[in-house]
């Protein structure tokens, strides 16, 4: 998987970056896995606006994506690698030997055509799921339960990757890229391999109308703003914050300031 790039014919052209999308074998998504998507616009569920800056995306709709992953022992064949608005990995659409079709996230290197399965007995190769106590210390996985049954909810995201270090007491110890190690349930299912799309985050978007098609609004500075509007706003020219820490337009601390709990409650 590689970067495309452009000649530089116009200011948004110069140093714009693409996928390379050659790797996709289909361009219209399978109809039946498909699901209306609404706007939200950046809101919660009371209406209001949760989270700033988002509006004004191009309409698409949902794909159901199977996480869960639970057709055990079923031989499946991968009918196609998709591109999906929702996400920044690919996904694949896996035909099962009984004619159930489903979405999966694909990993890096899956092609249409190949064979993968779900199953305590799978074979160590790259797309097939299988639980952390049957695969070998060392293996890249990705895809991974937090608890047994309820589907994959770590390393999903394009490029995103894990190994598993240890296996003591019916636990497994996962390290993640950041150095958490995460500890787990043996029983708990993972799939081998990593995410597709390893390029995603060398992409560059080169223009704001780019964003927009994306949902995202313009952000402003707070030290453009006026001192009425932004606890950094005010002063003649370019002027620094003029506070001890940076603050948010609330008052509240902003980077580096720590928010998670020392003690979780019981």
């Amino acid at each position: 998987m590689a970067i495309k790039k452009y000649k530089p014919t116009s200011p948004g052209r110069r140093g714009m970056t693409v996928n390379d999308f050659s790797i996709l074998t289909k361009k219209k998504p399978e109809k039946s896995l498909l699901a209306p998507m609404t706007a939200k616009e950046g809101r919660g569920s009371s209406g209001t606006i949760t989270t700033r800056h988002r509006g004004g995306a191009v309409k698409k709709r949902y794909r159901v994506i199977d996480f869960k992953m639970e057709k055990r022992d079923i031989p499946a064949k991968i009918a196609s690698i998709e591109y999906d608005p929702n996400r920044s990995a690919f996904i694949a659409l896996v035909v099962f030997a009984d004619g159930e079709k489903r979405y999966m996230v694909a990993t890096e290197g899956l092609k249409a055509g190949d064979k993968i399965i779900f199953s305590e007995r799978a074979p160590i190769r790259n797309g097939n799921r299988l639980p952390l106590g049957k695969i070998p210390l060392g293996t890249t996985v990705c895809n991974f339960e937090l608890f047994p049954g309820k589907g994959s909810q770590c390393a999903r995201s394009a490029g995103s990757s894990a190994k598993l270090t240890a296996i003591d007491a019916g636990k497994a110890h996962i390290s993640l890229p950041s150095g958490v190690v995460k500890i787990i349930d043996e029983e708990c299912y993972a799939t081998v391999g990593q995410v597709s799309n390893i390029h995603y985050n060398k992409i560059c978007i080169g223009k704001a109308g780019r964003a927009r098609h994306m949902g995202k609004r313009p952000e402003v500075r707070g030290s453009a703003m006026n001192p009425c509007d932004h606890p950094h706003g005010g002063g003649e020219g370019c002027q620094p914050i003029g506070l001890k820490h940076p603050k948010t337009p609330w008052g509240k601390p902003a980077m580096g300031y720590k928010t998670a709990r020392k003690k979780k409650k019981k």
